[in-house]
């Protein structure tokens, strides 16, 4: 993993921020453990935003967010992002608290994996298809009930440079509830407009050593476009996954 800038962060201020970030989960945990059986929907969405938006300030994350979350239409909403990073539901989160669909891996991450099972995180066992269509009925019952629904079709992460196939599986509750699906568009890029490699979380990489990579860089610019919706309307699952992948490929002037 190349670093997005020469000159790292100085030692000390990478250990302030570390710091300041193990001090910021300690008080998301007691927050959803303390108060989120006490606190309605809304409330907790909202902690969720703020939390999220924290640690991307932490991190010396800065965001650039363009379009806005859409209000609610009566209708069920899906959001399909390309993945690059875990920082994409922080980015995602600080903006639109949706429930995010995450592989069954991040669940047994020390701490974060309860801290996101909590926050209301789906979670799936990638290539069991038996597993999938469990989480399609979850998926189900959370439009219903008004939740929005984030999913990361592409079902790994790049270094934002290319984007993989979209999968469909996760997508028939869309076509089912006849939702409007939202394509998002994200990349990591330095403060020159460089593509930065080092918010990507890919391969074999190790969470600790993401952040430590993380916490390297001076600097390091998020961008999060929200695109126009696409009606699920008359599509198949098919047709959405690859009308979304089209439309966050043309924004981020990538291979289509």
């Amino acid at each position: 993993m190349s670093p997005c800038d020469r000159a790292p962060t100085p030692t000390p201020v990478r250990f302030y921020r570390a710091f300041r970030l193990f001090l910021h989960l300690i008080r998301g945990l007691l927050t959803v453990a303390l108060l989120f059986p006490f606190r309605a929907a809304p409330r907790r969405r909202e902690s969720v935003r703020r939390w999220s938006a924290r640690t991307l300030t932490i991190l010396n994350i800065h965001s650039r967010v363009h379009g806005t979350p859409p209000p609610a239409a009566g209708r069920p909403l899906v959001l399909l992002a390309n993945h690059v990073s875990w920082l994409d539901i922080e980015l995602v989160h600080s903006v639109w608290p949706v429930r995010f669909v995450a592989k069954s891996e991040v669940r047994k991450w020390p701490l974060v994996g309860w801290l996101s099972a909590q926050a209301g995180t789906l979670f799936i066992e990638r290539g069991s298809h038996r597993h999938a269509a469990r989480t399609n009925q979850a998926i189900h019952a959370a439009l219903e009930e008004g939740d929005a629904i984030a999913v990361f079709p592409e079902g790994t992460t790049t270094e934002g440079d290319r984007l993989e196939k979209f999968h469909a599986s996760l997508l028939q509750p869309a076509v089912d509830e006849q939702a409007l699906v939202h394509p998002a568009a994200l990349r990591y890029l330095t403060a020159d407009g460089a593509l930065c490699v080092a918010a990507s979380y890919v391969g074999e990489t190790s969470l600790v050593e993401s952040i430590v990579a993380i916490l390297q860089e001076r600097e390091i610019v998020a961008e999060l476009h929200l695109l126009a919706p696409i009606d699920a309307r008359g599509k198949s699952r098919r047709q959405l996954a690859d009308e979304t992948r089209a439309a966050i490929a043309e924004r981020l002037s990538l291979p289509a």
